[in-house]
């Protein structure tokens, strides 16, 4: 079965499309800027500030924009955004530069970086100020205030438009990927099964039939040699029928635990969402338990990407000898996550699947985050239940 490309050969097409777009609006609009650091009089303080806004704002402001995986940490994106509003407002207070067209820029870096419900305030405040700094006099510009006022949302809102898709493209490249490797788990498992109902019904069969006419069976008996080769068939039947068996098991021909978690930090990445790990050294676990947390970190992954905006999550896997517990943590949750869906999927399947095996299951919305969280026994205790 062929494997999706990996997410960490490039960005998605609709990214780099984007990217672009904001890499051309970021240097036409401090080509205004420029214009305007011309049209000053050109004094030492003048061209010591025009040069380092010139040179400092594309860093900052691709920095804040750049989409996944080019996307800086969350953390260091308010180290940014502060500042560049040190840069775009003391130009403006201290020197009373008509640098005006910085203000749009920071009113998006505003929108991108903060939660929605303090983003949108600070980003009105930031569109007032050219307007109230012109109508005071603060600022010398011919520019009126409602002109100052539009520019300022024109551009705020061009940058948080363009940054937000490029944003979505990622988060849909990683959700195609994330479900294309669900897909291929799925169907591996459905061949395990297959092969253990076809092929390892037949081999026990030929076993039990080559070890009767081992016994003699009422026929009569052959000679040393077909009875050697015989005992030989039996042998290589018995061995392959194991093989088999081996193969079909939950953990069999799959992801180990350890490739699974570092799929999943691959596609949340990607996607733009900031993960952190806790991982034990070792992980010990009956193969049907390691099994389920890979279902489980799965479709948890998967709810990530398709129901919430998450900008952070959090990935626990801990063990104390008796059991083994997977805890996914995120914001962003808009609601819980669909209670149920394709077959053996959603939040009823993953709880059906933990419950099988004597463990407990938790799945919770409070304050904006969504904790889903699988505790199983680390020996397969409980016997399965269908």
């Amino acid at each position: 079965m062929r494997r999706p490309a990996s997410l960490g050969a490039g960005a998605p097409q609709g990214s780099g499309v984007a990217f672009g777009a904001l890499i051309i609006l970021v240097i036409g609009s401090l080509a205004l800027v420029a214009l305007d650091v011309a049209a000053s009089p050109l004094g030492k303080r003048t061209v010591v500030a025009g040069l380092t806004v010139l040179v400092l704002m594309p860093a900052l402001m691709l920095g804040q924009y750049a989409p996944p995986p080019y996307r800086l940490p969350y953390r260091w994106r308010w180290g940014l955004l502060l500042v560049q509003a040190v840069l775009t407002y003391l130009p403006l207070l201290l020197f009373h530069y008509r640098w005006l067209s910085l203000l749009g820029f920071l009113a998006g870096a505003v929108l991108l970086t903060l939660p929605p419900g303090t983003s949108v305030p600070l980003a009105l405040a930031v569109g007032a100020s050219g307007p109230l700094l012109a109508t005071t006099g603060f600022i010398d510009t011919d520019r009126s205030a409602l002109g100052i006022l539009l520019g300022t949302a024109i551009t705020a809102t061009t940058v948080f438009a363009v940054a937000h898709l490029a944003l979505l493209a990622a988060r849909l490249h990683s959700s195609s990927e994330h479900a294309a490797h669900l897909a291929e788990q799925r169907e591996r498992a459905r061949m395990q099964q297959d092969l253990h109902d076809l092929v390892g019904s037949s081999l026990a069969a030929i076993t039990l039939q080559g070890e009767t006419a081992l016994r003699g069976g009422g026929a009569p008996a052959g000679s040393g040699q077909e009875r050697a080769a015989l005992t030989e068939i039996v042998a290589l039947s018995r061995r392959l029928h194991d093989d088999v068996r081996s193969i079909s098991r939950p953990d069999g021909g799959g992801l180990a635990l350890s490739e699974e978690l570092a799929h999943a930090q691959r596609v949340l990445t990607a996607s733009g969402v900031e993960v952190r790990t806790v991982l034990p050294p070792r992980i010990e676990a009956a193969p049907a338990v390691v099994g389920c947390m890979r279902f489980v970190l799965r479709e948890a992954v998967g709810n990530v990407l398709q129901h919430s905006r998450a900008t952070h999550c959090s990935i626990t896997l801990r063990t104390d000898g008796t059991a083994v517990r997977l805890t996914v943590r995120n914001d962003g949750a808009e609601a819980a996550p669909p209670v149920s869906g394709r077959h053996g999927t959603g939040l009823a399947g993953l709880s059906g699947r933990v419950l099988a095996l004597g463990g407990k299951f938790t799945a919770e919305a409070e304050n904006g985050a969504f904790t889903l969280t699988a505790t199983v026994p680390r020996t397969e205790a409980v016997a399965p239940r269908p």
